[in-house]
């Protein structure tokens, strides 16, 4: 995934999130920052979120099951994942990949793992900590045989 087929998804589920809150368009409009008319816009296919708007969206609806659909668990992994493609400045603690993530390799208590439904690549820490995240499985596995050695 790229951050423009990122945007596409949360421009294609932005009527479907607000029908999920019970919001208007113009409630809607004022959580996003966003005119009325935008958001019009937006969901009669004309105008986009962009990267900022749509890291908006995910970020204050992280809750919601039309995101989680979207994305396979919470769209904050994506985002990182293309925010920062493998170089990510801390380790932050997830859930380890329970229901989301397959498994695709083990080794001293780390893991290579793939979002069953995104498709992006992430190395957790022994302790469930990302250690990066990333949609090229090259940067991935570059990290991945630096764990292995």
């Amino acid at each position: 995934m790229e951050r423009q087929q990122f945007i596409e998804k949360c421009n294609e589920r932005l009527k479907l999130i607000r029908a999920e809150c019970s919001f208007s368009q113009e409630k809607m409009a004022g959580v996003l920052g966003l005119s009325k008319k935008t958001i019009v816009e937006i969901e009669k296919g004309r105008t986009t979120l962009g990267w900022a708007g749509s890291v908006a969206l995910c970020t204050i609806f992280a809750n919601s099951e039309v995101l989680s659909a979207a994305f396979g668990g919470n769209p904050k992994d994506a985002i990182l994942a293309l925010a920062f493609n493998g170089d990510e400045p801390v380790r932050p603690k997830t859930m380890g990949g329970k229901v989301w993530w397959k498994n695709l390799e083990e080794h001293s208590g780390y893991k290579l793992q793939q979002n069953i439904i995104s498709k992006h690549y992430r190395v957790l820490d022994e302790n469930g900590g990302r250690v990066c995240s990333s949609f090229e499985i090259e940067k991935i596995k570059e990290k991945w045989e630096a764990i292995e050695e």
